[in-house]
């Protein structure tokens, strides 16, 4: 059943101001609501949290507040210096197996509606993968020491 609200009655339309006509077609702006509504008032309580913080925080400020933090000693070295190409190989490891996962868990979730085809792509995709990760430890990548 339809809703009443933008019916024509006798060639005269009941639509209110809030709706738009596409195509024939009634649309109630009045459906956006709950979200205006929930990104106001998450807008409202992110300036409150932030002002409150603000005015009530302590503001004691000392020398070793001002310092820079890094890793919870001072820094010893220039922030300039090299790093060791193991800590990228790492890193695009780390990318290449999580974007694996982020493949296989849709994959999995919808394995029964899509067939063999998709069982061998994925077959190949994961044997790829056990190559490349064959290679790597093959050329001693993952050894730190």
């Amino acid at each position: 059943m339809k809703p009443l609200s933008g019916f024509s009655f006798f060639g005269v339309s009941t639509a209110t101001p809030y709706q738009r006509n596409l195509g024939g077609k009634h649309m109630d702006l009045s459906e956006y609501l709950p979200v205006l509504l929930f990104l106001g008032i998450a807008t409202i309580i992110g300036v409150a949290l932030l002002t409150i913080g603000t005015v009530l925080g302590p503001k004691r400020a000392s020398v070793e507040k001002a310092a820079p933090y890094e890793c919870g000693f001072p820094a010893f070295e220039d922030a300039r210096m090299k790093f060791d190409v193991r800590y990228y190989l790492m890193a695009i490891l780390f990318i290449v197996f999580d974007l694996e996962i982020a493949f296989i868990l849709p994959w999995s979730v919808v394995f029964r509606d899509i067939g063999v085809i998709a069982m061998v792509e994925m077959a190949m995709f994961i044997g790829l993968l056990v190559v490349g990760f064959v290679y790597v430890w093959k050329k001693g990548a993952l050894e730190w020491e």
